[in-house]
């Protein structure tokens, strides 16, 4: 039987509301929670909406958050929205993806912590104290992910096509204008959203601006 362990802060299990829109995924999280002695569930939330009502009527010291909620932008809008709602509530994101352009934009968020579901889950309570001593906390994996180059810095060509994108020109002429072939625009394209981890070519627009990129 593990033996309660102590939040860094001060000596208690840390009461950690668990949100993510599979059931299934929110059982298996707890029962490692569970056996882990550290982490105690006191609230559960499939969704946004969920959520934020778990915060408005129960206090918890970090919420661990998946970005999958329904919509491919639905886990990003709910951490600017617990940093809004509850500026003391830590936010540790757990997620499938370890691209680096979807962690910065994570943290760009309110993000504090951010573990890939690959990890063990010492490493996620590990994050998660970490964060609770006001760090910023990665996993392993994701770290070394960020060792990479990083992306976020585009080439000319990247951002002369970036910019055509965002005028709403048909793709055949904004090849035309930069003098390259549709099939190379749409290559450009998928760097572009793999480097600032956009989801889909709708949400181009928006992260640009959110980077200052336009």
């Amino acid at each position: 039987m593990p033996t309660a362990a102590a939040d860094p802060q001060n000596g208690r299990m840390i009461r950690t509301l668990l949100i993510d829109d599979h059931a299934i995924v929110r059982e298996g999280f707890k029962r490692l929670f569970q056996n882990s002695g550290r982490l105690e569930v006191v609230a559960e939330a499939g969704d946004a909406a969920e959520a934020l009502e778990a915060v408005a009527s129960a206090r918890f010291d970090v919420a661990i958050v998946d970005l999958s909620l329904g919509t491919p932008d639905g886990g990003f809008l709910l951490l600017r929205d617990l940093a809004r709602v509850a500026p003391k509530l830590r936010r540790v994101v757990v997620s499938m993806h370890d691209d680096p352009g979807v962690v910065m934009r994570a943290l760009d968020h309110g993000a504090q912590g951010y573990v890939t579901k690959a990890a063990a889950i010492v490493e996620l309570i590990g994050v998660v104290e970490r964060v609770l001593r006001g760090e910023t906390a990665l996993s392993s994996d994701v770290e070394r992910a960020l060792e990479q180059p990083l992306g976020h810095g585009l080439t000319q060509r990247e951002r002369e096509t970036l910019r055509g994108l965002l005028s709403e020109l048909p793709p055949k002429a904004i090849a035309a204008d930069l003098g390259i072939s549709v099939k190379t625009l749409y290559r450009h394209r998928s760097s572009l959203m793999s480097k600032l981890g956009a989801r889909t070519v709708a949400a181009l627009p928006r992260i640009a601006r959110e980077r200052g990129l336009i």
